[in-house]
């Protein structure tokens, strides 16, 4: 069962609306491995070592510092540091709608499901379903553990998605990276036009794609865990950038395309209950927690 991690009230005009926030997504960042003395096999701790005395600094006796030229700072203490963050407000105002393409999605950072709160399912309802007509996505403020965000609110069909959005100087240029612009010839804009219609599929299936690194790092713990060695291959070597001739590379593309099986998205079997749990398995989920 999901667990709300906060509350709060859309506002927009004179209308409110409770909401209970939850989170969208949730954290696979990898398997997690601990730091270990080599010769002797034991876990290691972090410290903190002052640059100057060469000592070991404990946690009470830090202070944060911004350096505003080199090597000189301004410090803050956490009281100070504290005061000026933003007060939360639980109270997540809409201060203009927009066209529902007009927000590159660059700028989109996490996402959160609403649900409405006690007595907001009316209002919530019609808030999801008028932006839904409209096609119109509200944009607003929201502020959370200390800080301010700018949010995207956006209709889907089971209810509404609050986006959390990047500030502008967040994102940087793509002019920044002086990119070339290439001659497009029309027989090769054919061709690739041709590709990308063969590739197509009508729906993105999440569960089409899988995390093979993950397996792979599973599959190598488990080898370790039952006392086998792992074999290193060794890396290709790779020689100087390939002239190609596009065309050439765009029409094989295609014939390979002609004879592979028309393009599925892969179907996701119902994983086979194990009688019981590998080591490594259990190591992994205990590392995640």
């Amino acid at each position: 069962m999901a667990r709300s991690i906060a509350s709060a009230t859309i506002s927009f005009g004179m209308v409110s609306i409770p909401v209970d926030i939850y989170p969208a997504t949730q954290s696979s960042a990898g398997i997690s491995f601990n730091l270990l003395h080599k010769t002797c096999g034991s876990r290691l701790k972090q410290q903190y070592v002052c640059i100057k005395e060469g000592v070991v600094v404990d946690r009470a006796d830090m202070l944060k510092g911004y350096e505003f030229t080199e090597d000189r700072y301004v410090t803050f203490t956490k009281e100070e540091l504290k005061a000026l963050e933003e007060p939360p407000t639980h109270m997540i105002e809409i201060t203009e709608f927009v066209a529902a393409e007009a927000i590159d999605p660059i700028y989109y950072d996490k996402a959160y499901y609403l649900a409405p709160g006690k007595g907001g399912a009316k209002p919530y309802a019609l808030l999801r379903e008028a932006m839904q007509e409209a096609q119109r996505f509200g944009l607003g403020k929201w502020a959370s553990r200390g800080k301010q965000y700018i949010v995207e609110l956006r209709p889907v069909a089971d209810g509404i998605v609050l986006q959390q959005l990047l500030y502008a100087d967040e994102v940087r240029a793509m002019s920044e990276l002086g990119i070339d612009k290439g001659e497009v010839r029309a027989p090769e804009l054919k061709l690739a036009k041709q590709l990308i219609e063969q590739i197509t599929s009508d729906k993105f299936d999440p569960n089409a794609y899988q995390d093979e690194e993950k397996k792979r790092i599973e599959a190598a713990i488990q080898k370790k865990i039952e006392g086998e060695q792992i074999a290193i291959s060794p890396e290709p070597e790779t020689g100087g950038a390939q002239i190609i001739d596009l065309m050439e590379a765009l029409r094989a593309s295609l014939e390979k395309g002609k004879a592979a099986p028309a393009h599925k998205p892969a179907e996701r079997k119902p994983p086979k209950r194990a009688a019981e749990p590998k080591p490594a398995a259990q190591r992994v989920k205990a590392a995640r927690k």
